[in-house]
Parts: structure tokens; C-alpha cells; sequence
């Protein structure tokens, strides 16, 4: 009586659980095609029209003074993020060098959480999908076999459809967001290395023209030489 209690228990938490599954799978099969849109909405108004070559615009920063640094910057095809960060950087010259090269860390790490945040999303749809599709298959499988003790036909071809859709859901929303996640980890890891590679121009350029200044105001009795 208690093995049969516990059964039926089971039984009805397995089946009150349809349902929900269901629609978990639904909401999981959206979030994909959303971020699917996102991702080539993203890729027309960023990705393709970010065409800058950060070598030559490395080149073209070298020997000048922060304004014409920063013009050339917020002229060029970077992503209006980048230079922000860039420009944030750039009046910063006065800062010691210490907390300028903390402040370039401090932004490069605020890409990367903000990075982080967008593909965590399908990281998780990516995860979860294949599981909530499992589930999906398993769970009508138990009045199916039932029914097909019984005799009765439909009852086992209706839980045989259910199984297979949530599965097919469950694969390709989970499949979609792993594709999702691998594109936009490729397009962040650029942008966060090409940021990178101006900040370490820029900390060098500032250096160089804090030295000039510091030259210049000797040379002006300003402040006294040391030694």
C-alpha cells in the first residue's frame, strides 16, 4: 500500500510537471529567436559597419597631443563605447600613472562584465534547453507505455508527439543559443583586445607628453629640476 501510494505520488509529480515544461520550452524557443534577432541587428548597425584597423590607428595617434589624440579617435569607426572609454582615458592625463593605467583596467573590465551580461543570457538557454527537452520526452513516456498496455493507440501517439516536439524544441533553442553565444564571444573578445591595444597607446602617448610638460615647466623655473 505504501510502495503503490509513493508510486502514484511520483506519478502525479511527474505529470503535474508537463505543463510547466512546456512552457519553460515555449519561453526558452522565444528567448532564442530574439536573440537571434538581436544578434543580426547587431551585427547590421555594429559588426559590419566596424571596419577600423587599430594598427594604423595606433599609427595615426603617435606624436600627437591628447586633443588631436582625441579627435582622432571619435573620428574614427570605432563602436561609440569604445570611445567613450577612450575618451574617458584620455583627460585623465593629469591623474598619476598608477591610477591612469588602473582606470584603463577599470574600463576594460567594465567591457567585459557588460560582454559578460549579453552572453550569459543564451549561455544559459544553451545549458538549460536540452535538459527542459529531455524532461519533455520523458514525461509523457510514462502514460504512453501505459496506454500501450492497454490497448488504446491514441493515448500513445498523442505522448509520442508531445516527447518528440519537446525534444526538437529543447535541441534547437539549445542549439541556436550555443551558436548565439560562440559568435558574439569571438566579436567581444576583438573588441576587448583592440581596446586593449589603444589604451596601451594612449597611457604611452600620455606619457610622453606628461614628460614634454614637465620639461616645459622647468624650463620656466616653474618647478626645479630634481637632483
Amino acid at each position: 500500500m505504501v510502495s503503490e501510494a509513493l508510486k502514484d505520488a511520483l506519478r502525479a509529480v511527474s505529470s503535474g510537471l508537463q505543463i510547466p515544461t512546456i512552457i519553460i520550452l515555449i519561453a526558452l524557443i522565444v528567448i532564442a529567436v530574439l536573440m537571434l534577432g538581436s544578434v543580426i541587428a547587431e551585427f547590421i548597425s555594429e559588426r559590419k559597419a566596424l571596419r577600423v584597423s587599430i594598427p594604423e590607428l595606433i599609427d595615426g595617434i603617435q606624436g600627437k597631443n591628447m586633443s588631436e589624440m582625441k579627435n582622432i579617435i571619435l573620428s574614427s569607426n570605432l563602436l561609440k563605447r569604445q570611445k567613450k572609454a577612450c575618451e574617458m582615458l584620455i583627460d585623465r592625463i593629469k591623474y598619476p600613472d598608477n591610477t591612469r593605467e588602473a582606470l584603463a583596467r577599470q574600463l576594460l573590465a567594465d567591457e567585459e562584465s557588460r560582454f559578460n551580461r549579453i552572453t550569459k543570457i543564451t549561455d544559459i538557454v544553451a545549458r538549460v534547453a536540452p535538459m527542459f527537452g529531455l524532461m519533455g520526452t520523458l514525461i509523457p513516456l510514462g502514460p504512453g507505455l501505459i496506454a500501450l498496455g492497454q490497448g488504446d493507440t491514441k493515448t500513445l501517439s498523442d505522448s509520442l508527439l508531445i516527447a518528440f516536439d519537446t525534444t526538437v524544441a529543447g535541441l534547437v533553442s539549445g542549439a541556436v543559443s550555443y551558436v548565439i553565444s560562440g559568435i558574439r564571444k569571438s566579436w567581444y573578445e576583438q573588441y576587448v583586445i583592440g581596446l586593449e591595444t589603444i589604451f596601451e597607446a594612449i597611457l604611452e602617448e600620455q606619457a610622453r607628453e606628461r614628460k614634454l610638460m614637465y620639461r616645459k615647466l622647468q624650463e620656466q623655473g616653474k618647478i626645479k629640476s630634481r637632483g
